[in-house]
């Protein structure tokens, strides 16, 4: 079974706010087996709701519409899926009954407009909305499904999980589950993962593809079964095959973080930290290592001038432009004198250039980079690769 949402709103296309509903109820929808293949957005306009319910019928098995469903002029989802479906709406006695009631319970006077709410496309089954005033419901037609949910995230989230999960469940006969395991990698470059596993995006049960961040790259592996351990059993051959091709730059799954990783390591190896930073006050730098007894200093030098000062060099002694990897090595190394620390990491910046390096005893590891401290991914993007280079530093480390 294969479905399409549908957000309804003009305030979402103006960028008012943002569309939460899509991505939860696509992994709600992930979990029994139903594919999502398109996601659609459109505004306050029933004409063109229509078009967008009718384009999803012809490549889905079922639309799920979010928003629109309340009781105002610009309020036209009904409309729209009535369109679409070429039933005209109805007004439905129950419904309005339900709406009067909700609004005793919540102590608040009804006005006329709610009344719109009680009209939905003929043949429609309403479905009950506990935590709101807006009736939805389930159109079903010879093209495919329309479900028709409220835009209330909170709304959404029980209609969904009470009534429209089970509903699809059932149509779908009940089996067919979707699982998903995300490895997570440090110190390598999203084409050199692509180089090392290309093979195995081609795969089409499980699945196998990459997301890139900021200096961190994700391989995501997703299978489909008819039950879990049918799942699991895929993943694993797929999770197996990629460990054995890149398991030196595993450092976890799914949300585990880099930095949380590679702290609990250090003490797992009873090992201490220190961080040095020279350039432009930043602190997304230093919040990733929190105080802890495992953190000796966090060192800071806003100029390259003053970071020379505090190394005993001269300007004179470096090259021009700077290397800024060998004053970051020269950092860290001053670092890990100073303080006592086993690790140190360093991250030396300025408009110019950026360089990164991590030391534990004699092994070191050194990147330079052209961005500078003015590009606003430079803190994370270098301190998430200072940090990788750190995290496998000690996973190697055997004293």
């Amino acid at each position: 079974m294969n479905a399409e949402i549908v957000t309804i709103g003009t305030e979402l296309l103006l960028g008012e706010i943002v569309d939460t509903n899509s991505a939860y109820i696509t992994r709600q929808l992930r979990d029994i087996g139903v594919n999502v293949y398109y996601l659609t957005t459109v505004g306050d306009n029933k004409e063109r709701i229509a078009a967008a319910i009718r384009t999803a019928l012809s490549r889905s098995d079922v639309v799920i519409t979010t928003g629109g469903l309340g009781p105002t002029v610009d309020d036209m989802t009904r409309e729209g899926v009535a369109l679409a479906t070429n039933r005209p709406l109805e007004f439905r006695p129950d419904l309005f009954e339900q709406i009067r009631e909700r609004f005793e319970q919540l102590g608040a006077p009804m006005s006329e407009n709610n009344r719109v709410q009680a009209y939905i496309p003929a043949g429609a089954t309403p479905i009950t909305n506990r935590l709101g005033t807006a009736p939805c419901f389930i159109v079903e037609t010879e093209q495919g499904i329309v479900i028709s949910l409220p835009g209330v995230p909170r709304e959404m989230k029980d209609i969904l999980a009470q009534t429209v999960i089970p509903y699809l469940r059932e149509r779908s006969g009940g089996k067919g589950i979707i699982k998903a395991r995300v490895l997570r990698t440090a110190s390598i470059g999203e084409s050199m993962i692509d180089a090392q596993i290309a093979d195995l995006e081609t795969w089409s049960n499980p699945t196998v593809g990459l997301a890139a961040h900021t200096g961190q790259t994700d391989i995501r592996i997703t299978a489909r079964a008819d039950t879990e351990a049918e799942a699991d059993a895929l993943i694993a051959q797929a999770e197996a095959i990629i460990r054995e091709r890149l398991g030196k730059y595993i450092f976890g799954i799914n949300q585990d973080r880099l930095e949380d990783v590679f702290m609990a390591l250090l003490r797992e190896r009873g090992l201490t930290l220190a961080v040095s930073y020279a350039g432009p006050p930043d602190d997304s730098f230093a919040r990733r290592f929190p105080d802890s007894d495992l953190v000796r200093a966090r060192l800071f030098t806003p100029t390259l001038a003053e970071l020379l000062t505090r190394l005993g060099l001269t300007a004179d002694t470096m090259p021009e432009p700077p290397d800024f990897g060998e004053l970051a090595r020269l950092a860290a190394r001053h670092a890990l004198a100073t303080t006592g620390a086993d690790v140190a990491i360093a991250y030396v910046t300025d408009d110019t250039g950026t360089g990164i390096a991590a030391v534990l005893g004699e092994r070191e590891r050194i990147r330079r980079y052209k961005f500078g401290g003015a590009l606003v991914e430079a803190p994370a993007w270098a301190s998430t690769w200072a940090i990788g280079m750190a995290w496998q530093l000690v996973r190697e480390y055997h004293p």
